[in-house]
């Protein structure tokens, strides 16, 4: 229904008709118009827990997130699909652009992961010892957190392409294993010539 009318073509008393339910029984499982397309939100932050649980014994967070980023894309890749059909790229397109062109959407979803950011920073905090709002736990989640607004611009980015849709899936995976790299590596490791130094710090030359 939203990709026929829009989102804003919608209301949710739309969706519950077409249900065959009460409006009011809608709002018991989705609490928000948003949240019915961005219904992943409360899966995410379980993801977030575990990947930033202090007590959890990987190597990397930033490799534990990509796993989780990863799984994502794959699981809603298939959703759009069936057991006997691959998924339409069409449909991922509008999807997408349905999301990168309303400002409600947008809105939701920057929200969401200020929110899941936050959640980050207090497990990064409790591995530090440090107390959630200094700055290392903040912006060392904020980095890690930003892999998944990588994933949202590549999706909007790649879906209006003429990439098929397992083409799309890949390009996005690319890209967010890009920008963990980045995050590994050091923020300057992608311009020629750069060295790494302490902030403030004066150059050589």
């Amino acid at each position: 229904m939203f990709l026929k009318d829009g989102f804003d073509g919608v209301r949710v008393i739309d969706v519950a008709a077409a249900c065959g339910v009460a409006e009011k029984t809608v709002y018991n499982y989705f609490p928000t118009k948003e949240s019915l397309v961005l219904d992943r939100f409360e899966d995410m932050e379980a993801d977030i827990r575990h990947v930033f649980d202090p007590h959890e014994t990987s190597p990397s967070p930033v490799e534990a997130a990509v796993a989780v980023i990863v799984a994502e894309v794959e699981t809603m890749f298939d959703k759009w699909g069936g057991a006997d059909r691959p998924p339409d790229p069409a449909l991922i397109r509008r999807f997408a652009e349905m999301i990168d062109q309303t400002p409600a959407l947008r809105a939701a979803q920057w929200e969401m992961l200020d929110r899941m950011g936050q959640v980050a920073a207090e497990g990064m905090a409790a591995r530090a010892g440090l107390d959630p709002d200094e700055p290392e736990p903040q912006i060392a989640a904020r980095a890690i957190l930003g892999l998944w607004r990588v994933q949202f611009g590549s999706m909007a980015r790649h879906a209006g392409g003429d990439h098929s849709a397992l083409e799309l899936r890949d390009a996005v995976i690319a890209d967010v294993r890009r920008a963990a790299h980045l995050i590994e590596t050091g923020l300057w490791s992608f311009l020629p010539g750069e060295t790494r130094r302490a902030p403030g710090a004066k150059s050589s030359s």
